[in-house]
C-alpha cells in the first residue's frame, strides 16, 4: 500500500525508530527504478517475515544537481514526471492485488526548493508522506522563516526535513564543518518544528567514491543526544561502505537517502550485459536488440544492491513487527 497519512507515517518512523532501522529513502529517476526498489523490499520482506516492510520512495523536482522528475518521461516535463511515477507506484502496490501488496510505501518529494519547485510543494503535496523542504542556499535568516512558514502551513498533512545550508555534491561545496554546528542544529529545529534533520555528516551527495569519506559519527550521536530523539536524515550515503552505513541507526539516524551509487553500478552491469550480446543485436534478434532486456538487467541488479543495503541498514530487526 501507499501511505500518505502524516499519523501513519509517524508511527511507521517510530517502529523504525524502535527497532533500531534506519528507514531506506531510495530516490527514482525511472518506471525501471521505482519497481527495483519494490522487488527489493518484497524479497526482504520474504526471506525475513516482515508484513508491510516500510520504505520510501524519492523522487526530486527540478533539483539542479539531478532533476530526476524531469529524466521520467522524455518530453522532460517535472510535474507529469513527478506525477506520473506517483500514479505507477500506486498501481503497483495499492492493494491485495498487486505485485507489490506486501509493501508499504512512503512517497517522498527529494530537495524541494520553496520557489523553484512549489508547484511539487503544494499541489503534490497531498499524494506526499513527506517533503525536503530544501531552503539551503537562502540565507540562514530566510531558510528558518521560509521552512517554519511551510511546516505551519502543510505540515499537518506531510512530513517535513529542513536543511541548515548547503550539503556537499562531488567537486562543489564544502560542508559546514565548524564546532556549533550542534547548537546551530538544535536553534533551526525549534525556529522551524521540522520532523527531520538533514545533517551535515560528512558525506559527499552524487559521490563516485564508496568507502573514501570520513562519516562523522561522532556528531551524529551528539546531534541526537542533543535533539532527544532520531531525527537525523542522512545524504550522499552512496560514498559509505557497509560498516559505516551498520552504525547509522545507533547513531540516530532515522533516514538514509540513496540513490546515485546504485543507478551507476546497475547502469555498469546492465551494459556489460548488452555488450555480451551485441553479435545477436548485429544479427537483429528481436529480444537482444529491444529495450526489454537491458530494462530488466537494470532492475534485477538495483534490486540486488537495495536489498543488501536494507540488511546493513538493521531491517531484519522488523522480523515479526506489524505495522
Amino acid at each position: 500500500m501507499v501511505i500518505t497519512d502524516r499519523r501513519k507515517a509517524e508511527k511507521i518512523l517510530e517502529a523504525c525508530a524502535q527497532n533500531k532501522v534506519s528507514m531506506a529513502v531510495f530516490c527514482t529517476g525511472s518506471f525501471w527504478n521505482t519497481e527495483a526498489i519494490l522487488l527489493a523490499a518484497k524479497r526482504f520482506a520474504e526471506k525475513h517475515d516482515i508484513e508491510s516492510l516500510p520504505i520510501t520512495v524519492a523522487m526530486t523536482f527540478n533539483y539542479p544537481y539531478m532533476p530526476q522528475a524531469q529524466r521520467i518521461n522524455y518530453a522532460g516535463t517535472a510535474s507529469e514526471g513527478l506525477m506520473s511515477c506517483l500514479a505507477h507506484l500506486n498501481v503497483l502496490c495499492k492493494d491485495k492485488t498487486s505485485t507489490y501488496s506486501s509493501i508499504t510505501a512512503l512517497p517522498h518529494l527529494d530537495h524541494a526548493d520553496p520557489k523553484r519547485d512549489e508547484w511539487a510543494l503544494t499541489k503534490a503535496a497531498p499524494h506526499l508522506a513527506s517533503v525536503l523542504f530544501d531552503a539551503q542556499t537562502y540565507p540562514y535568516e530566510d531558510n528558518v522563516k521560509l521552512t517554519a512558514d511551510y511546516v505551519k502551513k502543510y505540515g499537518r498533512e506531510v512530513m517535513v526535513e529542513g536543511i541548515i545550508e548547503q550539503l556537499t555534491v562531488e567537486g562543489m561545496h564544502e560542508g559546514h564543518k565548524t564546532d556549533d554546528y550542534v547548537a546551530r542544529a538544535a536553534e533551526y529545529i525549534k525556529n522551524t518544528n521540522i520532523d527531520f534533520l538533514v545533517a551535515d555528516l560528512g558525506t559527499e551527495q552524487q559521490s563516485g567514491a564508496v568507502g573514501k569519506c570520513e562519516y562523522l559519527s561522532g556528531r551524529a550521536r551528539e546531534l541526537t543526544a542533543a535533539l532527544g530523539r532520531p531525527m537525523l536524515v542522512l545524504h550522499g550515503t552512496s560514498c559509505l561502505d557497509d560498516s559505516q552505513m551498520a552504525t547509522l541507526a545507533n547513531d540516530g539516524v532515522l533516514r538514509v537517502n540513496m540513490w546515485t551509487r546504485i543507478a551507476r553500478e546497475a547502469g555498469q552491469y546492465a551494459a556489460k550485459r548488452l555488450m555480451e550480446r551485441y553479435g545477436d543485436i548485429e544479427k537483429g534478434i528481436f529480444e537482444a536488440c529491444e529495450g526489454r532486456q537491458y530494462l530488466c538487467d537494470m532492475t534485477e541488479k538495483a534490486a540486488d544492491i537495495m536489498e543488501h543495503i536494507l540488511g546493513v541498514l538493521g531491517y531484519a530487526n522488523l522480523s515479526g513487527a506489524r505495522f
